[in-house]
Order: structure tokens, then C-alpha cells, then sequence
């Protein structure tokens, strides 16, 4: 056997890992391990056609040709008090992100431009270690009034960690899903965020999952971790099965300890993609931040048709994207139908 195929070879049989994958994640829908995604990372460029195909054959099969499309609003920018070293809403860093605060009728009008692109799921999210009295108090004012303009968009929030009285109260509100990302793999987690834990944020997730929110979680690709915490990180989410998992890519936003990181390559930002889908094979997988730095127009095309089936539209927290009417253009042209509201209820 060759040095090239012992690489692409699955650690348990040595058979070669995408038939592997073919096998057991396509016709069972199970999802890969640990050792079995790390081969998957490690396939050659040559190969990489056939991988974002057997993903999207995967994505296909376990979840349909519909794509959901979601939009997101910072309620509450800058200022944070955690050192996120990619983040420059940390307060902690010199980036020209500053506090600010949405006001109730700028949310209901995003929420209702979100809606207008088609899009069934509307996330708030502030930039907090977890939310107190007064951001709770504001998101529940502005969901009362989002409901109120006759909007009857799925609503998600993403505010940090909570404590379990604060997820009771986001499921009073309605609350759809809420997103809380692990960001990285338990082992490279020190490196990233010092402030709090990875097992804190772990716990989160928990109390969201047992309390009937769904339950969106993801990180961020390139951020000095090596390829085999790339696996250990999808292994992970995969334990955690969430309902959705975002799939970021490190914009190295100036201030911050990140701000010159080299963007991702996008063949092994495709290469991660493919692999995730095939760790999650039923877990809708979000294009999130950083796809058009990474990718560009060709390159999310290639994204969308290797195991991607949830896209966000319009502008990030604190970086621009692309029009909302090109992404609608382009599931136009690849044939890929939005899914509807009902279909998320």
C-alpha cells in the first residue's frame, strides 16, 4: 500500500475512507468518528470532487433538497467583557467595534426585511458573557412586538450562557433555537477563550437541549487549530448532536489577537465542510461567517453542492455579506427550493 492510500484509508479497516463513508454514512446514516472524519481531512486535493459529492448525496438523503435560509441582528454590539480572540465586539481588545443597542422598532424592521427574503428563522444576538435583567427584558419586548407587526418568523437568539432560569425564560417567550457555539475543539479551546470554559459553555447547550429549544451550535475554522482537532471538534458537535451546526471561517478582524491569521484555503475549507456533513449527517449545516472571504461566489456554490443545506443571508454582526438577492439567485440556479416556514414548524 502507498503512503498516499494508507492516508485515505479508514483507521479501523483500512479500506479506503470515502467508501467507508459511503457505506455507513450514507446508506445507515451514521455519522463518521473521530479517527474516520481526521482521514476524511486529510484526503488529497485530487480527490476532493468525489468527496463534496458523496457529502451531498448525504445531505440529499438525510435531509432533503430544501435549503433554510435565517437571518441575524445585533441586539447588543461591543463591549463585551470575554477575550474571544477573534472577536472585535470584545471590550477587551482595540478594534473599532463600540456598545451599541438596537432599538425595538429597528429589530421588528429586520425582522420584517428577514422575512421578505423568504427566510424562516430570525436569530437576536448579543455580544454578553450571558444576558441580565435588562437584555432579556428587551428581547422579550421585541418578540412581543415582532409578533405584533404580524411577522410569525421562527425566532432564535444567541446571548451568551445561561443559567437554567433564563433558558425557562427564553422558552416562555417562544424562543424556536438558540446558538451558543463551542467555537473550537475541547483542546484548543484554552487558546481561543480564557475567560470562561468550554465545559460552561457545554453546559448551556445541555439545559437548552432538555428544555425543548432546538438547539444551534457550531464554530469557527481557522483559528491555529491543527487538523486533527478540526476532527476531535466534529466528533464532538456529533456527540452533542445539535439540530443545526453553523460552519464559520476566521475573518482576522483588526484589534484583535487573531487579525493576522491567514484566511482558510478553500479547498480545505470545502475539504472541513464535507467532513462535518459526514460526522452530522441528519444536522442541518449553516454557511455562516466568513464564506465570502473564503470563498467567494464559486467557492460557496461548491459549499452548497458538498453538504451545506442552510445558508444566512445578508450582513454578519460586525462584517458585511453579500446581497441577500444574490444568494437567493444563486438556490435559484442550483435548484435547491427554500424551505418554507410550515416545514419548520
Amino acid at each position: 500500500m502507498t503512503a498516499a492510500a494508507e492516508i485515505e484509508s479508514s483507521p479501523e479497516t483500512g479500506e479506503d475512507i470515502l467508501a467507508v463513508a459511503r457505506r455507513q454514512v450514507l446508506e445507515r446514516g451514521a455519522g463518521l468518528s473521530e479517527e474516520q472524519i481526521l482521514a476524511v481531512l486529510r484526503l488529497h486535493d485530487d480527490r476532493l470532487e468525489e468527496l463534496l459529492s458523496l457529502a451531498h448525496e448525504v445531505r440529499m438523503k438525510w435531509c432533503g433538497p430544501e435549503v433554510e435560509v435565517e437571518g441575524i441582528i445585533s441586539l447588543k454590539t461591543g463591549g463585551c467583557p470575554e477575550d474571544c480572540h477573534f472577536c472585535s465586539q470584545s471590550g477587551r481588545f482595540p478594534t473599532p467595534v463600540r456598545s451599541a443597542w438596537l432599538d425595538i422598532p429597528g429589530l421588528v424592521r429586520s425582522a420584517r426585511e428577514t422575512a421578505e427574503t423568504g427566510a424562516t428563522e430570525f436569530c437576536i444576538v448579543a455580544a454578553v458573557r450571558g444576558p441580565d435583567t435588562r437584555l432579556l427584558s428587551q428581547v422579550r419586548d421585541g418578540i412581543k412586538a415582532i409578533r405584533e407587526d404580524g411577522n410569525d418568523i421562527n425566532i432564535a437568539c444567541s446571548l451568551g450562557m445561561l443559567t437554567q432560569e433564563q433558558v425557562d425564560e427564553l422558552v416562555a417567550m417562544g424562543v424556536h433555537r438558540y446558538n451558543h457555539n463551542l467555537e473550537t475543539a475541547k483542546s484548543h479551546f484554552s487558546n481561543v477563550v480564557t475567560t470562561h470554559t468550554w465545559e460552561e459553555r457545554w453546559e448551556t447547550l445541555r439545559m437548552v437541549g432538555e428544555a425543548g429549544m432546538e438547539v444551534c451550535c457550531g464554530g469557527i475554522i481557522g483559528m491555529g487549530e491543527s487538523v486533527e482537532q478540526r476532527a476531535e471538534f466534529a466528533a464532538q458537535l456529533a456527540d452533542l448532536g445539535p439540530d443545526e451546526c453553523t460552519m464559520n471561517f476566521l475573518i482576522p478582524q483588526p484589534g484583535t489577537p487573531y487579525e493576522n491569521y491567514e484566511i482558510v484555503e478553500g479547498k480545505d475549507a470545502l475539504r472541513t465542510i464535507a467532513a462535518f456533513r459526514l460526522a452530522l449527517p441528519t444536522a442541518i449545516v449553516r454557511f455562516s461567517g466568513g464564506r465570502e472571504l473564503t470563498f467567494g461566489d464559486l467557492g460557496t456554490r461548491q459549499g452548497m453542492l458538498g453538504g451545506i443545506n442552510a445558508i444566512i443571508v445578508g450582513n454578519y454582526l460586525t462584517n458585511l455579506g453579500r446581497a441577500p438577492s444574490a444568494d437567493l439567485d444563486m438556490l435559484d440556479e442550483l435548484k435547491m427550493p427554500i424551505k418554507a416556514l410550515s416545514d419548520t414548524l
